[in-house]
């Protein structure tokens, strides 16, 4: 029996097969979370008669690979978590425009690319988490805030290579320039508790276990923790507070995840009609309880955990400069000394 979606993995080097009939598919290379995504896709087959073929790797995995497959590549659709990886993939020329009215209707033109290239399908905020015993929430302001020598020591936050860092920086790049950017980011190097070390999950839980006072990461992973299966998670959350910065500026930072029509692709039409399905309401409805990450279309509320958090100030810069300021952020973080 044909099941509606196959998952397959790179390590088996595993490709798509001929269509053995004349019956409508998708093909998606895709570097979210299986159990996010399948659902979703398992639904759009339900809905569509439509097969989703769908392979799961790490997005510069997936890059080379298409890279190397050419106008061969059956990937129609690439699906990835942050928009630097996106505009990578649109100036390798891996990606077409895809002209869709509805599209644009579901994404507002913050979250996509001008010219159609690639589609945000959720957002997600980078914002700064607190020990609850040892830091009030009157001493945090703004990202900039953490350069300053009060948190000399103090703070915890993944490495350079890490996107979501890169994209964090790509924005404060747009909104104060290259000298406050770098400024800023050597002042942070300056007040690192611990070498850059781990994921976000590893930032928060180092600030409950004491390592350090204030941690950088996606409020996603923390959410993640506060509903975790695991008693750990849950207690180290738990002693962690999360504090929405540049609230009186800028407004906290946001990326998306995202996803685009390969220039590769043999069934865009097919193509167009997923992306325009995932960013619909019922799909930005379960990345929003599923995932707890923010609807991009308007009109889909968050989960009830999340806007229990109250309400906040979002930056606006459009998140395409995000992707085209990744290049410099790269360089500055290796002039500032982030490892």
């Amino acid at each position: 029996m044909r099941l509606p979606v196959r998952v397959l993995c790179l390590a088996a080097a595993a490709v798509f097969a001929p269509a053995l009939s004349h019956a409508a598919e998708v093909n998606v290379y895709s570097a979210r979370k299986d159990h996010l995504i399948k659902p979703l896709l398992d639904q759009f087959t339900r809905e569509t008669g439509i097969t989703v073929n769908l392979l799961s790797a790490g997005e510069d995995q997936l890059i080379e690979r298409m890279k190397a497959e050419g106008a061969a590549s059956p990937a129609d659709i690439l699906l990835t978590t942050d928009v630097a990886r996106l505009h990578k993939a649109r100036t390798d020329g891996l990606l077409q425009p895809a002209a869709s009215a509805r599209l644009e209707g579901n994404v507002p033109a913050r979250y996509r690319d001008p010219q159609g290239y690639w589609f945000g399908l959720s957002a997600r905020a980078r914002v700064l988490f607190y020990a609850k015993d040892r830091v009030k929430p009157s001493e945090l302001s703004t990202y900039g805030d953490l350069a300053s020598p009060q948190w000399k020591g103090r703070i915890c936050v993944r490495s350079s290579s890490s996107v979501y860092n890169q994209s964090l920086l790509a924005g404060i790049i747009a909104v104060d320039g290259l000298e406050k950017a770098e400024n800023w980011a050597k002042g942070v190097v300056a007040n690192m508790a611990r070498k850059p070390q781990g994921g976000d999950r590893d930032q928060i839980a180092a600030v409950a276990a004491g390592q350090c006072d204030v941690a950088i990461a996606n409020t996603y992973y923390y959410a993640g923790m506060l509903t975790s299966d695991k008693a750990d998670d849950r207690e180290a959350a738990g002693k962690v507070g999360l504090f929405w910065p540049d609230q009186q500026g800028r407004g906290a930072h946001i990326n998306i995840s995202g996803a685009g029509v390969t220039a590769s692709a043999k069934h865009k039409a097919e193509a167009v009609r997923l992306l325009e399905f995932l960013s619909g309401p019922e799909a930005q409805k379960v990345y929003a309880e599923t995932n707890h990450e923010f609807p991009v279309r308007d009109g889909v509320h968050p989960s009830a955990l999340v806007a229990g958090w109250g309400p906040f100030k979002a930056e606006t810069v459009p998140v395409a400069i995000l992707g085209e300021n990744n290049p410099q952020a790269v360089r500055l973080f290796d002039r500032a000394g982030w490892r």
